[in-house]
């Protein structure tokens, strides 16, 4: 069985393998797993997604959709389970085009992530690589990701960054028995 910290942080670009990434991490655990899905699907496209993602984890899920609300998830997870976050960037995104107050929305998520009874897995964007956005509204969602990110970070016990689907741990230790 894979112990793993209380919080941990899993970021990448579109398409990097993150997500993939991190439910392999969790699956390894062997505990019960509880996905916490913060994707609402408005077109065919982000449909497919999602349910690409369904069948890659399986059957071997409790499912959560909770695009704003992430706190009575984790509140309710035991700690016998494991959660997967997937993803604290759309998560962002629906609280910022309903124009709610990021930085208390912020506040609030933090302290239920690190007050979780069952170990935590969170996967986030880096958006913050590419050009300058050309758009205010854009450029305010790149600031408040890579803060949001960064805050995450700071308060995760081990941060892991994929690229073309390989991990590259950059604080912590991946637990014993990943590879």
């Amino acid at each position: 069985m894979l112990m793993l910290p209380s919080l941990s942080l899993v970021v990448g670009g579109a398409a990097s393998g993150k997500s993939a990434f991190a439910e392999r991490l969790v699956a390894r655990s062997e505990r019960p797993r509880v996905y916490i899905a913060t994707a609402k699907s408005f077109d065919a496209e982000m449909e497919a997604k999602i349910a690409d993602h369904r069948e890659r984890r399986g059957p071997d899920w409790r499912t959560v959709e909770a695009p704003f609300d992430v706190t009575d998830a984790l509140v309710g997870a035991g700690a016998a389970e494991v959660v997967l976050f997937d993803c604290a960037t759309l998560w962002l995104t629906n609280h910022l085009l309903a124009e709610h107050d990021l930085v208390a929305k912020e506040a609030h998520l933090l302290a239920a992530l690190t007050n979780c009874a069952a170990p935590v897995v969170v996967v986030s964007n880096e958006v913050g690589a590419g050009i300058v956005p050309e758009n205010a509204l854009s450029r305010q969602f790149r600031n408040a990701q890579g803060q949001l990110n960064q805050r995450l970070a700071e308060v995760s016990d081990l941060v892991v960054t994929v690229m073309a689907g390989l991990p590259m741990v950059l604080k912590g230790d991946l637990p014993k028995g990943w590879l």
